[in-house]
């Protein structure tokens, strides 16, 4: 039997462990894209721990990953315009997590 102690995993080793089933298409959607084109802080892309998020200055609005999203919510809870459209995945798709 060891006796060292259990080392504790890291958040990015958690989330290493976990499984994301992509749905075919995104559970995530802009109400109006050109809404974020307004926005100055553009929290969406700060908040969320997976990086679905990012601004394209070239599209000039927020593009959306879905695939990696954790389904935290946090983006809707920070969007200031409440721009953000989120429902869960078809059933079985979407985040499956090992340490829950």
């Amino acid at each position: 039997m060891s006796t060292q102690p259990k080392r504790t995993l890291t958040v990015e080793e958690r989330l290493a462990a976990n499984e994301v089933r992509p749905d075919r298409c995104s559970h995530l959607d802009l109400v109006e894209s050109q809404t974020c084109g307004t926005c100055e802080g553009r929290e969406c892309t700060r908040v969320c721990p997976a990086g679905t998020y990012r601004w394209s200055d070239e599209a000039g609005r927020v593009i959306i990953g879905f695939e990696n999203c954790l389904e935290c919510g946090a983006c809707r809870l920070v969007c200031p315009h409440a721009n953000i459209s989120w429902r869960y995945p078809m059933g079985g798709m979407g985040i499956c997590y090992r340490y829950g």
